[in-house]
């Protein structure tokens, strides 16, 4: 079976799936990588979003930092056949899943 969704929906997806682990007001998330597995029938995807950096660093002498305010953080979902998230996972780039 090859899975009639296209990207945009994969994207729309993931973003109601994960809108609720960032209080960032503009998280901009990307669809890194999507892979259709033909044997589940489901899509593998890496998403990436921004969080807002809680662990800042304090300036003793009071200079600007170069440090940013957000951090983009990566997840790695499973959707199965019916667009239901079927897994929702830490992503590790050395994983070999």
């Amino acid at each position: 079976m090859v899975s009639k969704t296209n990207l945009r929906e994969l994207l729309e997806i993931s973003v109601s799936q994960l809108k609720d682990l960032t209080n960032v007001d503009n998280p901009d998330f990307r669809l890194e990588q999507a892979e259709f597995d033909k044997k589940n029938e489901e899509w593998d995807l890496v998403v990436s979003f921004l969080v807002e950096r809680t662990n800042k660093r304090t300036n003793p002498l009071g200079f600007p930092s170069a440090e940013f305010q957000y951090n983009r953080i990566y997840k790695r979902l499973k959707i199965n056949s019916e667009n239901q998230l079927a897994g929702l996972y830490i992503f590790d780039k050395d994983d070999s899943n």
